[in-house]
């Protein structure tokens, strides 16, 4: 609550303390003040070892060193902080995936079936806008006003995102079919309750299937990626302004799309 975390965060950070304090446990190390750093270390090689990405050891190092300086700096419950030293597995820059411009309009002309106007205007969104996967689920119908529309982001913060006239004409054809259920969520399920993570995801990827694009390299978040990388290629946006648009905090993030596409360099 005090660093204004996001749900996910927290829910992470939750999953790899359990983990640590299973692991001391059969260590039979019973207070945090015997906690040394070689322990963490063994900690790491254990995840290694069973199999965790270098991208999940990294997020279990950062859950880490955040609870002991908490524990040092805040609670006052140690002396000395055992992970100030521990050091993050270093991570590949990779370039993001995304599809092309023809893949996208392939991908729009595959949706259809019972939800058709509902996912249709999800995958709009996601292509026009740039929004991650748990802004478009927190959308509440409130929140649009004509061509804007107020999303929660990473950490809690509010963003706006301008709506072009595609986002509002699928918008509109939605709200058309949409039923009309006692909730304020834009997307609904078929159970009458806000769209979840899983069922947008599942969704995407069984168009992308339908589509014939590969999804063992492509998913939801790869439609963020599409749509920061078609506003630099195609709309001439300048890499501040796609910064403001994708909402991320530093400049450094946006900087892969200026090394996506290389017509542009």
């Amino acid at each position: 609550a005090i660093r204004g975390k996001s749900q996910n965060t927290i829910t992470n950070y939750k999953i790899d303390l359990n983990l640590l304090f299973k692991y001391l446990d059969n260590k039979d190390i019973e207070s945090i003040q015997d906690v040394t750093l070689q322990d963490l270390h063994d900690f790491i090689k254990f995840c290694e070892n069973r199999g965790d990405a270098k991208t999940t050891r990294a997020r279990r190092v950062a859950s880490i060193k955040s609870f002991f300086r908490y524990l040092c700096r805040i609670m006052k419950l140690i002396e000395v902080n055992p992970a100030s030293e521990l050091e993050t597995p270093k991570i590949e820059e990779k370039n993001p995936h995304y599809l092309t411009l023809k893949q996208s309009k392939k991908l729009l002309k595959s949706i259809d079936g019972k939800y058709k106007e509902r996912d249709y205007a999800i995958i709009t969104l996601f292509l026009n806008c740039g929004m991650r996967l748990t802004e478009l689920t927190s959308i509440d119908i409130d929140k649009i006003k004509g061509d804007t529309l107020v999303v929660v982001g990473k950490g809690n913060k509010e963003r706006t995102i301008y709506l072009n006239d595609v986002c509002i004409s699928a918008l509109e054809n939605y709200m058309k079919v949409r039923p009309n259920f006692n909730t304020k969520a834009l997307f609904v399920s078929e159970r009458k309750q806000r769209i979840s993570y899983r069922t947008v995801q599942e969704t995407v990827k069984k168009y992308l299937n339908k589509a014939g694009l590969d999804t063992n390299t492509l998913s939801t978040h790869s439609l963020r990626h599409t749509s920061a990388t078609l506003m630099y290629k195609y709309g001439k946006v300048d890499i501040r302004t796609l910064q403001e648009i994708l909402g991320h905090k530093s400049i450094a993030t946006t900087e892969i799309y200026t090394h996506v596409d290389d017509e542009q360099l």
